[in-house]
């Protein structure tokens, strides 16, 4: 039997850039040391990458966003 491995199973697409720049973004922060949430949510904002309202990140808009692009793509706008 031959297993294929692939990162994200359920993806019927290519990440958009905008969650490409987010998964770089968190890449380097957490590659920085940072691992609490109001110092993920700081450092996203002293970055370029919003979120898709433009505004400031908190920490209910991160995991809320989070929750969204890990949920069904259906419910994706």
């Amino acid at each position: 039997m031959s297993l294929t491995l692939r990162p994200v199973q359920t993806r019927t697409h290519p990440p958009a850039s905008y969650e490409n720049a987010l998964a770089d973004e968190l890449e380097s922060i957490y590659g920085r040391g940072v691992h609490d949430l109001p110092g993920v949510v700081a450092a996203l904002n002293d970055s370029g990458v919003r979120p898709p309202a433009g505004t400031d990140w908190t920490e209910e808009s991160f995991t809320a966003e989070l929750a969204r692009l890990g949920g069904p793509e259906e419910a994706r706008p």
